[in-house]
């Protein structure tokens, strides 16, 4: 027994390095990294342009507070607007506190410019959206809000993906909707571009607004810098972590300017967000990002581990029923028989590292700049688990 929290049902494995899609643990082993720090290391370990830009900034300021103007800040926030569909910009250090900005933006909106009863926010069964009790009572499951009762009021949950039932849940006091367009801990699933499109049109004609947390599944991770541009409509206010850091705590609520004119100073704050360090390290993922030819790389070889998916489908349909997600986005459905956190452990004894979700699911998040060779062997441990998993 150590002297850390309990929170956590840790494998007995330690690493201390990693390179690119690998990682190397201390007893000398390598894995293949398909889980990628939970969709975190989006361009993989120590990416020689992000230490490149630790180092030089490190060596020269690490944090002065949001008391002063931090040109880091500024320019990270400019590259975001001028790549999304966003005006402004609020850095936080993780994916909670971002999507908290956003909820809190979603009230003071309403209150300054709308109707300030409206404070309720449709939400969606198996979402995920962070540990805060905020963010418990928006995801409404019980896995995670078991034990912190009674829930933060101002959430109502539909059928993901029932456009009939969110008009039916509609109310007075209606403020918002918030989605995530491809669910990662509830399961990999990958909301249909017209039930996306469908949620736009309805926040428009009810005077809602539409809040999406790309937090797993943006900054590259589909195949295109944010999810939702797969459906062409546009959000009120995103909010967005994991990848946008490459491993280093950061992240990020975007909105219009319509909507984040109701933050003033006083308004929202953070004592660590959008520090010198973190703003080098963000920008130095986004300019790996945005090099002409890097989403195009990360679509073929997101096509290509389609293709081999499909063909591990047909080969062990006593072990998988199905593929999900999309992009380096990646879930199995397992099939009956056959637990996904028992997968996990063998792939992790054959070399392979991986993630359970929610609905039994395998979860498989390589970095960004995964070659199709590593695709490739990624695939051969699962068809060794998946050979294994059926015969037993």
């Amino acid at each position: 027994m150590n002297a850390l929290m309990q929170t956590y049902g840790r494998y007995d494995l330690a690493f201390e390095r990693g390179e690119g899609a690998y990682l190397f643990a201390t007893d000398g082993r390598r894995f293949l990294d398909f889980a990628s720090g939970i969709a975190v290391n989006a361009l993989g370990h120590s990416h020689p342009h992000l230490v490149k830009a630790l180092i030089e900034q490190g060596q020269k300021l690490w944090h002065t507070s949001n008391l002063y103007r931090i040109p880091g800040q500024e320019r990270l926030a400019e590259r975001l607007v001028a790549a999304t569909f966003a005006d402004k910009a609020f850095f936080a250090n993780s994916g909670v506190e971002a999507v908290e900005c956003g909820l809190k933006l979603i009230r003071k909106y309403h209150d300054d410019f709308g109707d300030p009863n409206r404070y309720r926010v449709i939400a969606f069964e198996g979402s995920f959206h962070g540990r805060t009790m905020t963010a418990l009572a928006a995801a409404g499951n019980e896995k995670y809000s078991k034990g912190y009762a009674p829930a933060v009021d101002g959430f109502d949950h539909c059928a993901f993906g029932n456009l009939n039932e969110v008009r039916a849940k509609i109310g007075p006091e209606t403020a918002a909707i918030l989605i995530e367009p491809v669910q990662g801990e509830g399961g990999m699933r990958a909301a249909q571009i017209e039930f996306i499109q469908g949620l736009r049109k309805v926040c428009d004609e009810f005077g809602l607004l539409l809040m999406f947390d790309e937090v797993q599944c943006g900054v590259g991770r589909t195949g295109k810098f944010f999810a939702h541009e797969w459906a062409g409509v546009a959000p009120d206010i995103l909010a967005t972590a994991k990848g946008i850091g490459g491993g280093f705590p950061l992240g990020v609520c975007l909105a219009s300017e319509r909507v984040a004119a109701a933050f003033q100073p006083g308004s929202h704050g953070t004592t660590f967000g959008g520090n010198p360090l973190a703003m080098a390290i963000g920008n130095a993922v986004l300019d790996v990002l945005l090099e002409d030819g890097f989403l195009a790389r990360v679509n073929k070889v997101a096509a290509h581990l389609d293709r081999r998916l499909d063909e591990l489908l047909r080969r062990f349909p006593g072990a998988f029923e199905s593929k999900r997600g999309m992009g380096l986005m990646r879930g199995l459905k397992c099939a009956s028989g056959v637990t996904n956190t028992d997968l996990v452990d063998k792939l992790r004894g054959l070399g392979l590292l991986t993630v359970s979700a929610g609905d039994n699911v395998l979860r498989l998040l390589p970095p960004l700049i995964v070659t199709n060779a590593e695709v490739d062997s990624a695939i051969d441990m699962l068809a060794a688990a998946a050979a294994e998993a059926k015969a037993a």
